[in-house]
């Protein structure tokens, strides 16, 4: 196991231990939640957990059944108490960006769901400004390349997110996914803003002022980082 993935063990079995019986709980998707998954399926088995859980991704969902984990729509419940998810980049403000997997639109929306939200990364995640990264966009299929086009006009650097077959990305959604390459970002919120209101955009991976607690793994251990 490498050391990044060692990392990413020791967070999400960290944040494992944050759940507690009977709660409803949001579970992300990424590489790093397929820890907090695991941990959380030992929990149920060893301990008798009991929760019910809410994803953020048909890849969750299957990871989650397997072990025995109660899984339930979204609109079935009328809240969630906590949801865990990773990040692709967080940075001092506690902005971050999501959707390197591709599940940005669900896991926005069960974040918007949550009375608390944790993040879970490794610290290669943590920077000084988000942006590095990309920006991820979903869009939907209809007029998408007038969509790519004006973001091209824009100076935004656009790339269309591909499969491993080389064929054009879909979501659990069956919408597209364009990258924005800007590179650090000096005012992420006015970006937000202006990509949430070009039509055709389904929601963005720029997520602002959205989570209560990060939780990293370095090489010294756990650092957990509130925010204000």
């Amino acid at each position: 196991m490498s050391g990044q993935t060692s990392l990413k063990q020791l967070v999400g079995q960290t944040a494992a231990k944050l759940v507690k019986n009977g709660m409803i709980v949001g579970l992300g998707t990424g590489s790093t939640v397929r820890f907090l998954v695991d941990a959380l399926g030992k929990r149920a088995q060893e301990e008798g957990l009991a929760i019910t859980g809410v994803t953020t991704s048909n890849r969750t969902t299957a990871q989650a059944t397997s072990l025995g984990i109660k899984i339930v729509d979204l609109d079935d419940v009328d809240h969630v108490d906590l949801t865990i998810d990773g990040a692709d980049e967080v940075d001092r403000d506690f902005y971050g960006i999501k959707g390197g997997g591709g599940a940005l639109l669900w896991e926005k929306i069960v974040n918007d769901a949550s009375t608390n939200n944790v993040w879970i990364v490794d610290q290669s995640k943590v920077v000084d400004r988000i942006g590095a990264f990309g920006v991820p966009v979903e869009v939907i299929p209809f007029g998408a390349s007038k969509v790519f086009a004006k973001f091209e006009h824009q100076g935004y650097q656009p790339q269309w997110r591909t499969d491993e077959a080389g064929q054009l990305y879909r979501t659990d959604e069956n919408n597209y996914i364009i990258d924005l390459k800007l590179g650090p970002l000096t005012d992420p919120l006015a970006l937000a803003e202006d990509l949430i209101n070009t039509v055709g955009v389904v929601e963005h991976g720029l997520f602002l002022n959205r989570v209560n607690q990060v939780i990293v793994g370095n090489e010294a251990g756990i650092t957990t980082l509130t925010a204000p």
